[in-house]
C-alpha cells in the first residue's frame, strides 16, 4: 500500500503486489493503474470542494484504478479529512532530505505523513527547473520518503532540445540512476516520465514516442531491480486531458498518469480516471 506507516490518509495497494481487493482477474499480474493529480502551486481552502466532488463521484465506480490528489502542503491535512471513507489517496509535492531542523519554509517528510499524506512527488522538473534540484538532491530525498513510509514518484523526462537531439532516453537513464539511492526497493517508488516540453504547453508526444520512453523505462528498471522492477508503475505526465486520456492509457507499459491542470476539476478528473481501462 502506498506508505508503510499509520497516518490519516487513505493507503491503497501498489503496482503488482499479491492479489487484494479484486485487482487481478483470473491470476493476471497486470498492475492497477495510478492516476495522480498535482495541483502545484493552486488551491486555496475553497479548493476542497473539488475533492468532495470527487470523492462523490466516485461512490458509484467500479475501482479501476488507484486516486491520488496532491494538493499544496497547506491543503494536505484537511484534503486528507475530505477524502476521508473514500478511493482518494493524498500526497505532497515535495519534501526535504531531513527530517527536521533549520531549515526555514521547508517541509519534512515526516511533516506530511503526520498531515495526512501516503505519497509525495519528487524531482518534477519544475523543482528542478525553479529551484536548482540536482539529482543527488533528488536521491536525498526520496530516501526521506522511504525513511517516512511515504510512496515516492519520481519524476523523469527531457526537454524539448535533448529530444531533438536524439538524446531524451540517455537523459531519463541519467536520472533514474542518479536519482535513485541504492536503499530504496522496488516497492518504495512509481516513476513517473513527464517530457519537460510537455507539461502545461498542451503538446504530448505521440503515443509512439510514448511507448518507446515506458519500454525503455521499463527496461532499465528491469536491470536495476531484476524480477522487482515489473513491480513499479510508470505513469506519463504532460498535457494529459479528458480527450486524450484514454488512448495514453492504452501505451503499452503505460500504467497510469501524472495529471497536471486537468485534476484541479473534479469533472475532469473523473473523466480521466474512467478512461482508465479496467485491469
Amino acid at each position: 500500500m502506498i506508505g508503510r506507516g499509520e497516518g490519516r490518509g487513505k493507503a491503497f495497494p501498489k503496482g503488482r503486489d499479491k492479489p487484494r481487493n479484486h485487482q487481478f482477474v483470473g491470476g493476471d499480474f497486470r498492475m492497477r493503474m495510478l492516476l495522480a493529480g498535482n495541483w502545484k502551486m493552486n488551491g486555496l481552502k475553497t479548493a476542497l470542494a473539488e475533492i468532495r466532488a470527487l470523492k462523490r463521484g466516485l461512490v458509484d465506480e467500479t475501482a479501476r484504478a488507484d486516486v491520488l490528489v496532491c494538493p499544496p502542503a497547506t491543503l494536505i491535512m484537511e484534503a486528507a479529512k475530505a477524502a476521508e471513507g473514500s478511493p482518494i489517496a493524498i500526497g505532497g509535492q515535495d519534501c526535504h532530505a531531513l527530517a527536521s531542523g533549520a531549515y526555514t519554509g521547508d517541509v519534512s517528510a515526516e511533516m506530511l505523513r503526520d498531515a495526512g499524506a501516503t505519497a509525495v512527488i519528487l524531482g518534477h522538473s519544475e523543482r528542478r527547473q525553479y529551484h536548482g534540484e540536482t539529482n543527488p538532491i533528488v536521491a536525498g530525498k526520496m530516501k526521506a520518503a522511504r525513511r517516512a513510509g511515504l510512496m515516492a514518484i519520481l519524476c523523469v523526462g527531457e526537454s524539448d532540445k535533448e529530444r531533438e537531439a536524439g538524446h531524451a532516453i540517455r537523459v531519463v537513464a541519467q536520472q533514474l540512476e542518479a536519482s535513485i539511492p541504492p536503499e530504496l526497493g522496488a516497492s518504495d517508488l512509481t516513476i513517473a516520465y513527464e517530457p519537460i516540453w510537455a507539461i502545461g504547453t498542451g503538446k504530448t508526444p505521440t503515443t509512439a514516442d510514448i511507448g518507446e520512453m515506458h519500454a525503455a523505462i521499463r527496461a532499465m528498471l528491469g536491470k536495476r531491480f531484476s524480477a522487482g522492477g515489473e513491480t513499479i508503475r510508470v505513469l506519463y505526465g504532460g498535457s494529459v486531458k479528458p480527450d486524450n486520456a484514454a488512448e495514453i492509457l492504452a501505451v503499452p507499459n503505460v500504467d497510469g498518469a501524472l495529471v497536471g491542470g486537468a485534476s484541479l476539476k473534479a469533472a475532469d478528473f473523473l473523466a480521466i480516471i474512467r478512461a482508465a481501462p479496467r485491469r
